[in-house]
């Protein structure tokens, strides 16, 4: 597919990264017109790539999230391997990574050494807990930063404690489009200064980050959010409700209006109580 009439058709990508949080963010920019070059390992398997379903050899998933790419490979190991990364940068002025902190230093592809080749160069580092501090080489999953963060303390049951989500919230809100919207911001930033600049994107941080409506009540009323005892995690009739027939019914019952027609029509206005 040719996006390059796209509003992101002028930006040129090499995308280091696998799994989900790098992938899912250049997916994003390639859909919006970006020209996005993977740079996949020969000797090191993106475990994407296994994930079932199949079509034929290729995961649907993998097929999904890396489309509208291209791809070459390239084994970061080898000699020349430095030599190929800086004639692509006299094209491509912005790099996603998503190696441990000082992996791409060992191979000579640090942003310090290639913004000398390359001013303009906007570096984007995905990792679970940044470039700096105490966590910055541990290795870590969704399931971990949503813990660290918090939200894994409220959203659950009473009865059973965290429950999983269907997608990975972690990854993606505190990943890939934290990433996203940090280099198209630096990309603005460039236009003014001519120059480019290393994005340290710690997962664990912009997840945490997400906390903010109810870290907000919390520093204001001095309680801990709970299980199911807010407005929007289960404390309300914004919830999933079982049905006589086995299924689920979602009901989002936040405006007293709407509310109130809901009870009505299921007979039981006796519940807009809980509401007032």
């Amino acid at each position: 597919m040719n996006l390059k009439n796209g509003p992101l058709g002028h930006l040129k990508i090499l995308d280091f990264s696998t799994l989900l949080p790098g992938p899912y963010a250049t997916m994003l920019l390639a859909d919006m017109g970006a020209q996005v070059l993977r740079i996949e390992s020969p000797t090191r398997p993106d475990l994407l790539k296994e994930m079932p379903p199949k079509h034929g050899d290729y995961s649907y998933a993998h097929l999904c999230i890396n489309r509208n790419k291209r791809s070459l490979a390239i084994d970061l190991k080898a000699d020349k391997a430095k030599e190929i990364i800086i004639k692509l940068l006299k094209d491509y002025d912005i790099l996603i990574e998503q190696f441990r902190p000082g992996v791409m230093a060992k191979f000579g592809l640090s942003y310090t050494e290639l913004s000398k080749i390359n001013p303009k160069l906007i570096y984007c580092s995905i990792t679970g807990y940044g470039q700096t501090g105490p966590y910055k080489d541990r290795a870590g999953h969704d399931i971990n930063y949503l813990a660290l963060a918090g939200l894994a303390s409220y959203g659950g049951r009473k009865s059973s404690g965290p429950t999983l989500s269907a997608t990975q919230v972690a990854d993606l809100a505190g990943g890939s489009h934290q990433a996203v919207m940090s280099i198209q911001a630096a990309v603005i930033a460039r236009q003014t200064s001519g120059l480019g600049q290393h994005l340290d994107v710690s997962i664990c941080d912009s997840t945490f980050s997400l906390n903010s409506l109810f870290g907000a009540a919390a520093l204001a009323s001095g309680k801990d959010p709970d299980y199911e005892d807010q407005l929007l995690n289960g404390g309300s009739y914004y919830d999933y409700y079982r049905t006589s027939d086995n299924r689920y019914l979602s009901v989002g019952a936040l405006e007293k209006k709407f509310a109130e027609q809901f009870f009505a029509a299921i007979n039981k206005p006796q519940w807009l109580v809980r509401l007032q």
